[in-house]
């Protein structure tokens, strides 16, 4: 199935993302962690592409082994960043011998020390999703950030760079992980209004020890409200207390989303079975599954 087909539904849903090993020693635990959150019944999961492409074929692995063994529908990351548009070109044919009709079109992290782009590598992320278009009937999705890109002076640029790439053929969008939910609904109305309509996924993060955190924000410039620093002072030198708090923040979140008529939310499970069960277990007469 086509995700953006069951983001047409009224009722909510909650999906997941994994990510493959960064070596093959460890494809049996990530393997076990999926199908583990592939208990759950998410609407659906999805698989990120491993740094400098090493680990692309875990992505397609486990996607494959997502939909068509474990019956999830799934999501296949593609990056600019990390292979050439011919090695691209290599995975969209293994996804379409797999059925995987769903595909999220990124730019990708830069590594360090690495030039980027050379020859024969998509630069933009909306360069890489029109090939994809070209390619087959994919679904395809993009990445969108409510607090901006990084890389980006100027909000009202970054949204006007989104709306170029909505316009090279993106069916839904997920959004960089954010801590305060008034940033999301200020960022959905800026875009409605500059006629960006596609649907909108947010993208939570369940924050479960200090660490994480702070390489979160370096990354990725997030806003820490309060409210967030305050749990983080009194609970991150206690593992499992910062763990609890981290997923009672996160289903705050979700909770208040969904009463405010967000229904398709996607969260980072950072391949830790647990923290999801736990989330789903706190939204249980909220979201069926």
């Amino acid at each position: 199935m086509k995700i953006k087909e069951i983001l047409k539904d009224k009722e909510p849903h909650i999906s997941f993302e994994v990510f493959p090993p960064k070596t093959d020693a460890g494809y049996e635990s990530v393997l076990s962690a999926t199908e583990k959150i592939a208990a759950l019944k998410p609407s659906f999961i999805s698989v990120t592409y491993g740094a400098g492409g090493g680990t692309s074929k875990n992505t397609v692995n486990i996607a494959s082994h997502i939909q068509n063994d474990l019956g999830v529908v799934s999501l296949a990351h593609l990056t600019c960043a990390s292979s050439t548009k011919d090695e691209v070109r290599q995975v969209i044919g293994k996804l379409k011998e797999e059925g995987i009709e769903n595909v999220l079109g990124l730019r990708g992290d830069i590594p360090d020390d690495v030039q980027f782009p050379v020859s024969n590598q998509y630069k933009y992320a909306y360069e890489l999703i029109q090939d994809i278009k070209s390619q087959g009937s994919f679904c395809v999705g993009a990445a969108c950030y409510p607090e901006g890109h990084v890389e980006t002076e100027h909000k009202k640029d970054d949204i006007e760079n989104l709306k170029n790439k909505v316009e090279c053929g993106v069916d839904f969008l997920t959004t960089q992980m954010f801590f305060d939910n008034n940033i999301l609904y200020n960022f959905l109305y800026r875009i409605r209004e500059k006629g960006i309509t596609v649907p909108v996924l947010p993208g939570i993060m369940p924050v479960t020890n200090s660490k994480q955190m702070k390489r979160i924000c370096s990354l990725s410039g997030t806003a820490l409200p309060e409210r967030f620093r305050a749990i983080v002072d009194r609970f991150g030198e206690n593992p499992k207390a910062m763990q609890q708090a981290g997923i009672a923040y996160a289903t705050d979140q979700i909770i208040d989303l969904i009463a405010n008529g967000i229904n398709n939310i996607h969260i980072y499970s950072m391949n830790k079975p647990e923290v999801a069960e736990a989330i789903m277990y706190n939204l249980s007469e909220i979201v069926k599954v």
